[in-house]
Parts: structure tokens; sequence; C-alpha cells
């Protein structure tokens, strides 16, 4: 934990923000089966709202990385490799972590209506690491990041393109040859993952896991667009030539996304290549929309909000899944039965009150402004907690 002591950059702030915030929100309604279409993922092929707030924080995570790097002026070095690793080390540990919480939590409810002494009641609750999952979105933040920050370390930065190129083209490639575009266990994504992970640690959606092992790859190429965007952003001093470029840049990429998904589908749950550019374009329009509105317009009163979330992000975003694990697992007592605390808040007090899709949206919205109320005190005292 420390105090920030450089300028940062405000409409990025933002943007992080806002992509924390929408993350939080689209992952704790109140009820799974009452959820606005928005605000819920595409089943397969196509691309909601929702969609597209994980791919637009690994995309600003790339520009992160590379204002990060710039201290050690992208050369390599022991120091800087080794805090890369602990600090991909740390943040996959963190997912781990929570997936275990997770499941500790749920085992030891289930568990309390056999007959078991406390000791067994705990070590079985505490050992679930059989069927614990090991990717995740945490640990897909990991990699990439890892991945990125060493490429960036190691590689002539003016030849990311190309790698980038490769990576897509060459996971279509395996996609095509794999029916990769099939949403069942013949995928090669689901292969592999059962394969190498195993059933029991895998996501279970069809044989499909959305941050599964190959379909890191085109990620690791969709934080490397956002770091060669970082670096154009960075390295331009005009702020108008700044917004042409990201302007330039997010409409070309949009724009061959779409045309692209003709015969490449855009597909969040595979991280399909069109997927990773036309989200990557879309962050960059609409980072340049934030810079215009902020920083040459002035207005800025209206962002204070997503700004407490942008200045610690991923500690809000832990700190948001410890608390939704707890709100689902902690019992209460209610019309002699116990319910959960999160089925009691959105079931008898908002459902009753709001109705079923209303009230499953306001629940998400309290747990935002719940998660918000403890970023703010954090930002009002400037301190960012770092993972």
């Amino acid at each position: 934990m420390q105090k920030p002591t450089s300028q940062r950059l405000l409409a990025l702030d933002i943007l992080r923000g806002i992509t924390i915030a929408g993350m939080i929100m689209v992952n704790n309604p109140g009820s799974w089966s009452y959820v606005y279409k928005p605000l819920g993922h595409a089943e397969w092929n196509g691309l909601t709202p929702t969609d597209l707030v994980f791919p637009f924080f690994m995309f600003i995570m790339g520009i992160s990385t590379y204002i990060s790097l710039r201290k050690y002026n992208f050369q390599y070095s022991h120091a800087a490799v080794l805090k890369i690793i602990k600090r991909t080390v740390v943040i996959f540990a963190i997912g781990l972590g929570i997936g275990w919480f997770s499941r500790f939590c749920s085992t030891w409810n289930a568990l309390s209506k056999e007959d078991l002494d406390f000791f067994s009641h705990l070590w079985q609750s505490i050992w679930t690491f059989d069927r614990i999952r090991i990717l995740g979105v945490m640990q897909r933040l990991a990699l990439c990041y890892g991945a990125t920050a060493i490429i960036a370390l190691t590689m002539k930065h003016k030849n990311i393109p190309y790698l980038i190129a490769f990576l897509l083209v060459g996971y279509f490639i395996m996609l095509e040859l794999g029916n990769g575009f099939a949403y069942n266990e013949t995928n090669i994504l689901s292969r592999v993952d059962r394969a190498v992970l195993g059933l029991n640690h895998m996501y279970k959606d069809n044989g499909i896991d959305p941050e599964g092992l190959l379909s890191t790859i085109p990620s690791i190429a969709h934080v490397l667009i956002g770091f060669c965007v970082g670096r154009m952003m960075l390295q331009t001093q005009d702020i108008n030539q700044k917004l042409e470029k990201l302007f330039l840049v997010g409409t070309i990429l949009t724009f061959a996304g779409f045309l692209l998904s003709y015969g490449c589908p855009i597909n969040k749950k595979i991280w399909s290549p069109t997927f990773a550019i036309v989200t990557c374009g879309l962050c960059s329009s609409f980072l340049a929309l934030l810079i215009w509105i902020i920083d040459v317009k002035g207005y800025k009163r209206w962002c204070r909000f997503f700004e407490s979330f942008g200045v610690n992000p991923l500690f809000i975003y832990v700190m948001a899944g410890v608390l939704s694990i707890l709100l689902i697992n902690i019992k209460v007592f209610h019309n002699d039965a116990m319910i959960s605390l999160h089925r009691y808040i959105y079931g008898v007090l908002l459902q009753p009150w709001l109705g079923d899709y209303p009230g499953s949206l306001v629940y998400a919205l309290l747990f935002v402004i719940f998660n918000w109320s403890i970023g703010y005190i954090l930002y009002k005292k400037k301190i960012y907690i770092k993972i």
C-alpha cells in the first residue's frame, strides 16, 4: 500500500473504473434468471455490452503495462523480470484463492446437514483442491500481463505488431482445423483443457472454459494490441493528434473485425481473433472519447464515481468477489428457514417491491455502490493498493 506520487492519466483511470464497475455489476445480479439482455453474455457467437467489459480491461492493462515498464526504459534486467514474475504469480494465486474460498464456503454449507464433528467438517471443507477451477479471470489477467511484460522487455517494439498478427492468424488456423467454432466437447479448446486440466478443474459450459488454455493465446495478442496503442498514445504529445490516432486505430480495428467476422465469428467464450480485434477497436475509440470529454472539454465532475474504481481496480474487483461469495453463503433466519443473505436482500426486500428484472438490476447496482463506498475512502486518502 502506498500513496501515489506521479500524475496519473485521468481518462485512463476513468475507463478502467468504468470497466471494473461494469464487471462487478454484470457478475452480481439479484437473480441469474432475471437479467436484462444487454447485461448478459452472448450465448455463443455475437457481442453484447457485457461482453465488452473484460476485454476493455485487458486492453487497458496493455496500456498500463507500457506505462509501468517505461521506468526500466524497456531494458531487460533480472530485477525487472523478477518483479514481473512475482506480480504474475501473486495475481494468479489470488485468482486461485478466490476460487478455493468459494468452494470452501459452499462445501461448508453443504456439509452442515451431515453428522460430522467440527474438525472433519472443517477439513473436508478446506481440502477441495481435487475440484477447484485452475483458470479464471484473475488467472488470465496474470498470464497475459506476464507474457506481455516479458515480450516488451525482450523484443523490439516495432516487431510486436508482427507477433500479434502471428498469434491471431495461428489461433484462427487452429480453430479452423480443430472444430474450434463448435459449442460442444468436440471443440479443440475443450479437448485440450480436459486433457491438461481435467474436467473437475474447468468451468463447465458445454465443455468450454471461457478462460481456458488455448484461448489465452489470442488474449495475449489482445493485451499486446493495448501495449502498442499505449506506446503510440504516449509518444504523441499533441492532444489533438493523440485523439486522431486513437480514433483512427479504433475505427480501423472495429471495421476490420466486423468484416472478418463473416469468416471468423465474434465469440467471447473462445476469444476469437475477431473478438479481440473488435473489442480493442471499440476500447480505443472509447478512450479517445473520454480524453476529449475530460481533457479537451474539461468535463470532470461526472467521472469522480468511476475514478474511485479506477485507482484501485484489482483490489476492488477482488474485494467484490469475496463479498459476493459471503453474501451467497452467509445464512439468515427467515420464515422458519435459513436462507442466504443474497436471497434475503433480493428475494425478500427487493423482488416483492420492484419486480423480478428491476429488482435484480437494483441489487447489482446496490452491490456496485457498496464496493464504491469502500473504494471512495481509499480514493479520498489517495491510497493505492497494488497487486
